[in-house]
């Protein structure tokens, strides 16, 4: 955004939802079905919805199963923290200070959560 003056909320959450799906097309190899950013004092709040595979889906109807692709959603999402972190820096300004993610194996939506060092919006 051009002017100098402060990037609205609001436009902050929709670069990150974007980034975060291109980021996922990238290094996962497809995106989700919607993403929604909040930004709440220093938290970077993000949900995505339609993240496992039919496959995945079908696996987890056992409880093996669940936490096979619960293990293995999050060996992948931590993989490629680094490139996260970077990219949460780029769009905010702050620092990622830690990371939490969960995916619900129920309704296929994962939630994100990085604490940033300092409030952006």
């Amino acid at each position: 955004m051009s002017g100098g003056g402060p990037v609205p909320k609001g436009a902050i959450e929709d670069r990150i939802s974007k980034s975060l799906t291109q980021w996922e097309k990238e290094f996962l190899g497809r995106g989700s079905v919607l993403v929604k950013t909040d930004l709440l004092r220093n938290m970077v709040i993000v949900s995505l919805q339609g993240v496992l595979t039919p496959a995945e889906q079908e696996l987890a109807k056992t409880r093996e199963g669940l936490l096979s692709v619960k293990r293995l959603r999050q060996d992948l999402v931590e993989s490629g923290i680094t490139q996260l972190n970077a990219l949460m820096g780029e769009i905010t300004g702050a620092t990622v200070q830690s990371f939490f993610t969960d995916v619900s194996t129920r309704t296929g939506e994962r939630v994100m959560v990085f604490m940033l060092d300092r409030e952006v919006a």
